[in-house]
């Protein structure tokens, strides 16, 4: 079987960007960028479209590609919800054909029609998909019965369609910006400059494999507002992972994040398999992993959000889910941290309730 390229990134985002060929590559490409970066920065300085009468808690990022997004999400939402508040997700859905605005259904919907984060966010409070934010801002208050009091916006830090009471920029410590440049010459959805006039608060997040190392980072350098330091690691136990055969398999942003996480918690990988982001798993791919993991007597190991892609669609995904094991990871803060996030989201929850 063909391995998968792991990412759909352009190499000189993040990694030889020094090279000739990627220089003369991000020369080419930056008049591109320029213009992509001017539309960018002009849209994000329209105004809303919708104001909406809940307070919008939004969780983006400055560029293309995962962060560690979903996990403070989910944490935010357990935080809301300890203090007796019903948030509701609000979503895109990338990776799903539903346009939307649409209720997530765990039992109906699959990552197909809605993608994979709203799958697994919506375990933990209700998830509307919609690629018009202000148009689920709107279907949301339309409903009494989700009996919302708070908008978590996953993803949108440059969308203006929704006026929002809280921005928080996800930042990932190791891959920061990358080449700084915006896309196609770089990672960045929008001019840096631009994107962080309308950041609340700067969230930079240690992945599951940290070293304690970062890469420069000209966001910290050009942010003076709160921050709050964050840290993603698995949930629950992993002692079972100890000297076990794995056959691991992910098709997230940074699947080799994946694979290093489990050979820190004693895991011996003898296979790997690195899908692109999103990626929508067939039967031949399901039957290679199962036949694989037999042939090499080892676990099969992939992620939660992996795990959501294979369930309600073919016979063999279907044996694969129920034959694979989940590593699920959340987002913790320290204790100052916490208690910055605690007081922005007590700020804006009762500045409308009031």
């Amino acid at each position: 079987m063909t391995e998968r390229r792991a990412s759909d990134e352009p190499f000189w985002w993040y990694h030889d960007t020094s090279s000739l060929r990627a220089r003369l590559l991000i020369a080419g490409l930056t008049p591109v960028s320029a213009l992509y970066g001017a539309l960018a920065a002009h849209r994000m300085a329209a105004p809303p479209k919708h104001v909406s009468i809940l307070p919008v808690i939004c969780v983006g990022n400055f560029t293309a590609g995962g962060t560690g997004k979903t996990p403070l999400v989910r944490e935010i939402v357990t935080r809301l919800r300890a203090r007796g508040h019903t948030p509701v997700v609000l979503t895109r859905g990338y990776g799903g054909s539903t346009e939307g605005p649409h209720l997530v259904n765990c039992d109906h919907d699959t990552a197909a029609s809605v993608g994979d984060e709203p799958c697994l966010i919506a375990r933990d409070c209700a998830v509307v998909v919609s690629r018009d934010r202000a148009a689920g801002a709107r279907f949301i208050e339309a409903h009494p019965s989700l009996r919302a009091d708070v908008i978590v916006m996953d993803d949108g830090l440059q969308n203006p369609d929704l006026e929002k009471s809280l921005t928080i920029a996800v930042l990932d410590r190791r891959r920061a910006v990358g080449n700084g440049r915006t896309i196609p010459a770089g990672p960045l959805r929008a001019p840096l400059p631009a994107q962080l006039r309308h950041v609340s608060l700067l969230a930079c997040v240690n992945p599951p494999d940290a070293s304690g190392t970062s890469a420069a980072n000209p966001v910290t350098s050009a942010y003076s507002g709160p921050r709050l330091d964050v840290s993603v690691a698995p949930s629950g136990d992993t002692t079972w992972l100890r000297d076990a055969k794995v056959l691991a398999f992910a098709g997230i942003g940074a699947p080799e994040r994946f694979f290093t996480m489990l050979e820190k918690l004693g895991a011996t990988i003898v296979a790997r398999r690195a899908y692109p982001d999103h990626y929508a798993f067939e039967d031949r791919d399901a039957d290679h992993l199962l036949r694989e993991a037999a042939r090499l007597d080892a676990i099969l190991v992939t992620t939660e959000k992996d795990q959501v892609r294979l369930r309600g669609t073919a016979a063999a995904l279907d044996a694969l889910a129920s034959n694979v094991r989940v590593v699920p990871i959340r987002a913790t803060l320290d204790a100052k941290s916490s208690e910055v996030l605690d007081a922005a989201l007590e700020r804006i929850t009762a500045r409308r309730s009031a």
